[in-house]
């Protein structure tokens, strides 16, 4: 029963949410019995679930009966780390990303393209930019300290966000392309108003900048104990260079530079775990030695505070992933940052069920290494566990490999933190500083604004530092925070997707009384001993954090139910707003808004290869902001478009993956041409292509 209870538990919960999902996507028709892209979507989902299902069956039930051998082995001679190669090697990664990043960000000319990096990237290339904003800077250190200490189970985190993967991809995918909405709290204001929006911006803003304080914090205790620096002075440095091409560069410079420092970060897990495999003789050698209490999928249910499969299910699974798929405004950018919402839906599926897995190896690989390493004699025993993954990197890495991993560590750090710099930025000019401060202004002013936003938010950030050292660790600061943050975002935006009779008055009430509530339970703990499922709290430790590291993974249940229940109560007392004003903003009417059937909605939009017809000069549309092209008849036929039709021109290089790609118009005048054509003047051919021929997609 030991081992049963937490399979039973996430999977019965989890499971049920994945089905709410499921069902909705069969009502509205994207996925069903039917050949095609409907029984195509059906079969990935019921795949996935099923490999999440048998992976964690055969590790919770199988593995740990497997033999189990103590080692004997002296322990391994220790290299000499921090070496000049090592600092020159990071060196060279800092400048290379600084160059990298300001770089791609020179075409910034409006604030669509510093947001959403002018809306024109290829599935794969958001899913790789995805692997570093997945691995943030605290997850080498925080998952290497879980998996050091329980082993397997440190990959929960990673491997429990499929149970959303339904529900975004039916009901908030496609209600964010097609209501064409620039941030979460715009979406609140056109589902219920501008008090909505108020309370939610608020929330939201401090949920995004407490969250770039731990990635600060995190760094600088990761170059602490790297390099001795003081935290506050390391993340200062960081943070300082974090800024610079965020600032410069905006939306196309974080994904760019999260390309390269995901792949760096795929490298560096990839290096410790092969090391690691290598001192033990393979993989049998580190299977054998590790504890079979280790082998485990979950951890114990609810005997350990600090780490117990009910507390991170709730708090990790249920809080945070929602708020990291649905709400992170960081994270909605990266995937409007997309050409269609065919390729988001691609973009997720890949990191659901790809990404996932794979991250949740290369964090916590210096862990699981270093428990084997020290169960196979070879490794003295960390005292500290928060260690482990500078103990694993030290001992087995080389002079200049070393330097490598802690670049990709820094890397970590950078992709999380840029990424959270532009969400805050997008949020100041088009949730405060548009509609309210300054509007009516030109679209220069507020990429200024946005620019400026970037590095208060960033002083804003590293001001927060010495808050989150008062935690003993990484992991329990994370935990904390989110399961405190959360909830009302949570269940407002659940409640917006799911239920179109849900108020605007119960909206407001929603996050308002559930943060009251959350907040209420930091000064009397007990408010959560009804949901805490038998997990004991912590004693008192004289700081004055005390009551947030009282219950702090368990507290997202309780801010999970009483937020629920606010609005509940006050929908059921308050007036809806009409059908009519919320078209394309619940689930139930995203498929109106699009203008096409449910069906038709995830269909690749029609797409040709045309020549270029080199033009003397480039055209601009006034009413969109964007360049007008002339098209030739076969061209506009085979597209289907007639003149003022949005396209997309790219590169017909695909492994640009959108990179060099622009949004242009239909001209009212043909192009008298022969076949498919397209008339691009010198800016467009510089920026689109500088080849002969262009791909050309034609865009809803």
């Amino acid at each position: 029963m030991h081992a049963l209870l937490p399979y039973l538990y996430q999977y019965a919960i989890g499971g049920a949410l994945f089905a709410a999902g499921l069902v909705l996507g069969w009502r509205a028709g994207y996925i069903g019995l039917a050949p095609g892209a409907p029984r195509r979507n059906l079969l990935i989902l019921l795949a996935g679930l099923a490999f999440y299902m048998g992976l964690h069956g055969y590790l919770q039930f199988v593995a740990p009966s497997d033999p189990h051998i103590p080692g004997t082995a002296a322990p391994l001679p220790e290299k000499n780390p921090g070496t000049p190669l090592d600092y020159g090697v990071m060196i060279g990664y800092f400048l290379a990303i600084l160059a990298v990043g300001t770089w791609f960000g020179r075409y910034n000319k409006s604030t669509r393209d510093f947001f959403f990096g002018g809306q024109k990237f290829a599935w794969w290339f958001i899913t790789m930019s995805l692997v570093a904003t997945t691995i943030g800077s605290y997850s080498f250190v925080k998952y290497s300290r879980i998996a050091y200490a329980h082993g397997i189970a440190s990959s929960q985190t990673y491997t429990n966000d499929w149970f959303w993967l339904p529900l975004f991809l039916f009901g908030w995918l496609p209600i964010i392309f097609f209501s064409k909405v620039v941030s979460i709290p715009e979406y609140f204001e056109r589902r219920f108003g501008r008090g909505a929006r108020m309370t939610v911006t608020a929330l939201l803003l401090v949920y995004l900048v407490g969250y770039i304080g731990i990635n600060l914090f995190t760094m600088g205790k990761v170059l602490h104990s790297l390099v001795g620096w003081p935290i506050f002075s390391a993340a200062c440095v960081v943070a300082a260079i974090s800024a610079v091409y965020v600032t410069w560069g905006g939306q196309t410079s974080v994904i760019v530079t999260d390309l390269f420092q995901g792949v760096m970060l795929l490298l560096a897990g990839g290096v410790i775990l092969y090391l690691g495999l290598d001192a033990l003789g393979g993989v049998g050698g580190f299977w054998s030695s590790l504890p079979p209490g280790h082998r485990m999928a979950f951890p114990a249910f609810a005997e350990d505070p600090s780490y117990s499969m009910v507390g991170i299910f709730w708090q990790d699974a249920m809080a945070n992933s929602a708020v990291f798929y649905f709400l992170n405004q960081g994270v909605m950018m990266r995937f409007l940052s997309t050409r269609s919402v065919n390729e988001g839906k691609k973009a997720m599926i890949a990191t659901a069920l790809v990404l996932m897995p794979v991250a949740a190896v290369v964090v916590a690989s210096g862990g699981w290494v270093g428990a084997s390493l020290t169960g196979a004699g070879l490794m003295p025993e960390v005292p500290n566990p928060s260690d482990a993954f500078f103990r694993v990197a030290s001992l087995l890495a080389a002079p200049g490999v070393f330097g490598l991993i802690m670049a990709a560590l820094t890397a970590a750090l950078m992709s999380t933190v840029d990424t959270l710099i532009t969400a805050v930025s997008a949020i100041a000019v088009n949730d405060i500083w548009r509609p309210y401060v300054r509007p009516g202004r030109p679209d220069r002013y507020y990429l200024k604004i946005a620019r400026n936003t970037a590095i208060i938010v960033t002083l804003v950030g590293v001001a927060l530092v010495p808050v989150f050292m008062q935690f003993d660790s990484i992991y329990s600061a994370h935990g904390a925070f989110t399961a405190a943050v959360t909830p009302p975002l949570v269940v407002a935006v659940l409640y917006a997707i799911l239920w179109k009779r849900y108020t605007p008055a119960a909206a407001t009430a929603t996050v308002l009384g559930g943060a009251l509530a959350i907040a209420a339970s930091i000064i009397w703990p007990e408010l959560v001993a009804p949901f805490a499922h038998g997990v004991p709290t912590v004693t008192a430790d004289g700081t004055e954090l005390t009551g947030a590291k009282a219950y702090k993974f368990m507290r997202a249940l309780y801010g999970l139910v009483a937020s629920a229940a606010i609005g509940f109560g006050v929908t059921l007392f308050t007036r809806p707003r009409d059908d009519a004003d919320i078209v394309g903003l619940t689930q139930a009417t995203s498929a109106a808004l699009s203008g096409r059937s449910a069906g038709e909605l995830y269909r690749d939009a029609p797409r040709i290869e045309a020549g270029v017809a080199p033009g003397d000069v480039d055209r601009d549309d006034a009413a969109h902001g964007e360049a007008l092209v002339r098209l030739s008849p076969a061209a506009r036929e085979a597209l289907g478009v007639r003149p003022g039709g949005h396209l997309l021109i790219s590169d017909p290089r695909w492994w640009f993956g959108g990179l060099r790609s622009m949004h242009a118009r239909v001209a009212e005048a043909p192009l008298p041409a022969e076949g498919p054509a397209v008339e691009l003047g010198p800016e467009l051919r510089r920026r689109a292509s500088h080849r002969k021929r262009v791909v050309i997609e034609a865009l809803a």
